[in-house]
């Protein structure tokens, strides 16, 4: 199994996770994003739309971190990264999307840079557009989370999977976290766990 990663994405953070989770042994082809290596044609052989994470299965190549993650929780079911009952499951996938679906495609890197360079935005008000959507996110997330010390109690879930990287990029725009302390909380038993340390971006390969 081939995992086309970079080490600052947030989605290819989930992927690591989950397969650090599940014991699933991967190669990492690193994709530098800010050198443009996802535009160059040989990577668009492997994923039409140019971003990580792409996971290479042999017979087919995988990408959307969303399809890769429910993938690997298929194909791979222990531990699972979707708790017993339906109520549950639908609170935990709720967290996932609002990462995937609200927050994320707001602060990607290619939404950012189109702020900067086609619409002129300097890098304050990039910064700060980046930091709203952070903020406004996490509130709604501070309140939906469960009694820890994981996201949803006990057992790791899709929301633990989902929220550590989106803490990391908030970290790393310097977005204070003290408004969500349940959000740090979850974060910091997330940090304990190998998985999750394995996963982290400092720890990879491409490190720089």
């Amino acid at each position: 199994m081939k995992l086309y990663t970079y080490f600052r994405s947030s989605a290819a953070y989930r992927v690591r996770i989950a397969l650090n989770l599940k014991g699933v042994t991967y190669e990492s082809v690193s994709i530098n994003l800010l050198k443009g290596e996802q535009r160059e044609e040989s990577y668009k052989a492997v994923n039409p739309h140019k971003r990580v994470p792409s996971l290479d299965i042999g017979a087919t190549t995988l990408i959307q971190s969303p399809a890769i993650l429910e993938y690997l929780d298929e194909v791979y079911p222990e531990p699972p990264l979707l708790p017993v009952g339906a109520v549950t499951r639908a609170k935990v996938r709720a967290i996932a999307s609002l990462i995937a679906c609200d927050i994320h495609p707001l602060n990607n890197s290619g939404t950012l840079a189109y702020l900067k360079n086609q619409l002129g935005h300097d890098k304050a008000a990039a910064d700060e557009w980046y930091a709203h959507w952070v903020r406004e996110g996490f509130e709604a997330i501070e309140a939906l989370l469960g009694p820890g010390p994981y996201a949803f109690g006990p057992r790791i879930t899709l929301a633990d999977v989902y929220l550590v990287p989106q803490v990391f990029n908030a970290r790393r725009f310097n977005i204070p976290l003290d408004d969500y302390p349940k959000i740090a909380a979850v974060d910091a038993a997330c940090a304990a766990h190998k998985a999750f340390q394995d996963a982290a971006p400092a720890n990879q390969p491409d490190a720089t």
